[in-house]
């Protein structure tokens, strides 16, 4: 049986979200915005595409959640973007009250469902969606570390000169300016990244990873990043689907592990059909335990801001 996959959201990420999802065959997609004709016009106009494309998944738009019933995974892309100037906690509350309406009718009509949070600030919306729908915490994550691995990647590989592909990474942290990319076990073809790039410019690309978001947001000026997020959270979705167990970074729900507790953050995890099956914990020099300590301190501030 084909799996059933509603992204929320019918903005830029959620679209792009869609069509990639679609252009996979993961499942057959719901696509729900507020914004009457948008979701059934995207959806259209995506369908349409099917033939060239040469993908067979129905896509549907709508304004309301009766056709996500039953829904394997719930994508949450709903938000206001980021604007010039904006730090991701500055959407805090405005997207708060958003994720509280979308919440109610995921819990409603898709009590089974997987849930990738990929709304801003990313980490807190993550815990306030596993609050408001009580689903297991294995059952709800946010999509930040493959985002964030990616940009440190593509950085990487464009100041080594090699392929994309070589470069094997893990961000740990808040998807936020004190995320942590770990330099320590980031290798090209297995072989540690030091022996390719000196300490100066790692330290250059490190910083360049942790601002990737907002770097294109000034460039844009009207709007945030769509094409590498969607990317990331599709893949997140397809290991899901196909039950694949990749192990990948994104904010899952800690008790304990890496001295956390109670909150959503970065880490690696083993993503197959039953959502986050396990939380891989590696060995971290003292200087990124701090900058773990720290970007947690971070997302334990603002979830405290919401009042959780």
């Amino acid at each position: 049986m084909d799996k059933k996959i509603t992204v929320v959201g019918a903005g830029f990420v959620g679209s792009t979200t869609a069509q990639r999802i679609a252009e996979k065959e993961l499942g057959d997609v719901v696509l729900i915005d507020v914004a009457e004709g948008i979701p059934q016009g995207k959806a259209l106009d995506m369908l349409e595409s099917g033939p060239v494309e040469g993908f067979d998944s129905k896509i549907t738009g709508h304004n309301d959640y009766v056709a996500a019933a039953g829904s394997d995974i719930v994508v949450i892309t709903a938000g206001v973007p980021r604007k010039p100037g904006m730090s991701r906690e500055d959407l805090l509350n405005i997207n708060a009250d958003i994720m509280k309406k979308v919440c109610a009718e995921v819990k409603a009509r898709c009590p089974n469902a997987v849930v990738i949070v990929v709304s801003n600030p990313l980490d807190i919306m993550t815990y306030l969606a596993w609050k408001l729908t009580g689903f297991p915490a294995q059952r709800v994550m946010g999509m930040a570390g493959v985002l964030d691995t990616a940009r440190y990647r593509a950085f990487l590989a464009e100041a080594i000169d090699v392929s994309v592909e070589d470069i094997q990474a893990m961000v740990l942290g808040g998807h936020g300016d004190d995320m942590v990319p770990l330099v320590d076990y980031t290798t090209v073809s297995g072989i540690p990244v030091r022996q390719f790039l000196d300490e100066a410019t790692l330290s250059k690309i490190v910083q360049r990873a942790r601002d990737g978001g907002a770097e294109i947001v000034k460039l844009l000026k009207t709007g945030s990043a769509y094409y590498a997020p969607s990317s990331s959270v599709v893949q997140m979705v397809e290991s899901i689907v196909k039950n694949k167990k990749r192990i990948l970074p994104c904010a899952a729900y800690l008790n304990g592990q890496y001295g956390i507790k109670d909150m959503f953050v970065g880490v690696p995890a083993k993503l197959g059909s039953q959502g986050v099956e396990a939380i891989i914990e590696v060995p971290l020099t003292d200087a990124d335990k701090a900058l773990l300590q720290k970007s947690a301190a971070v997302v334990k501030d603002n979830i405290q801001k919401l009042g959780l």
